[in-house]
């Protein structure tokens, strides 16, 4: 059970402002049904994985909670708002804040640098002269100006998950990943493989494994912890 929070809490300050955009249109929207646990860890996922986060401390969903619980104060009410809000919101396809969520499904590699961010939507496609499907992706947290043609087969896919601090347990040598690099100048996902596991006991901050990986781009290797590590979809 989570432990009850003090009633009077600073609001977290740390949200980007177009996750503050979505945040509050979602709240006008959903209004007290936003303060599901269910809705809140899923949209916390999806903002961590969002390219304008890289970088940036992760949003856990109790922030986006108490968020919600300080904005829903200053709002009017009103009893006629029937908007239904499924417990998981992913996997309705009625109401703009469904398919808000939705489009946080796929994930594109992007040709410039070879990592992968999560699409905010599908602007076009066409065909290429070697016959193969190709899509124009707008990443979520870019503009226009940063808009790429993709090719389906090889550089699209179902997003991958962030592994919580119980799943080390599952992970294996030779399991493919994908990894948040971390470097001076940039802080993007890339996909990696892993080469060795150590494993130790977790204390109260969670997983305190080393696991070795090597990024498949470069072939660099790294030792990180498991919340740099994210689930890659299967094929």
């Amino acid at each position: 059970m989570d432990r009850l929070r003090p009633r009077n809490r600073p609001l977290f300050s740390g949200f980007t402002n177009s996750e503050i955009e979505k945040l509050e249109r979602l709240v006008r929207e959903a209004r007290e049904k936003s303060l599901d646990k269910e809705f809140c860890h899923k949209l916390a996922i999806a903002f961590n994985r969002s390219a304008g986060r890289a970088g940036k401390p992760a949003v856990r969903w109790t922030e986006i909670q108490s968020w919600f619980e300080d904005r829903l104060q200053d709002l009017p009410d009103d009893p006629n708002n029937e908007l239904m809000i499924p417990k998981d919101p992913e996997c309705n396809k009625e109401g703009e804040i469904v398919r808000d969520l939705s489009e946080l499904e796929f994930e594109a590699k992007s040709s410039k640098d070879g990592a992968w961010y999560d699409v905010e939507t599908f602007l076009a496609h066409r065909f290429n002269s070697n016959g193969e499907a190709e899509v124009l992706v707008r990443f979520i947290g870019f503009g226009g100006d940063e808009d790429e043609w993709i090719t389906m087969k090889n550089s699209v896919r179902k997003r991958s998950v962030p592994l919580e601090n119980t799943e080390c347990c599952n992970l294996n040598v030779g399991d493919h990943v994908l990894c948040f690099q971390e470097r001076k100048d940039q802080a993007i996902y890339y996909d990696a493989h892993i080469l060795e596991i150590q494993r130790r006991i977790h204390d109260i901050r969670g997983c305190r494994c080393q696991i070795l990986v090597r990024y498949d781009h470069d072939n660099s290797e790294e030792s990180v912890r498991l919340r740099r590590l994210c689930r890659r979809p299967r094929s």
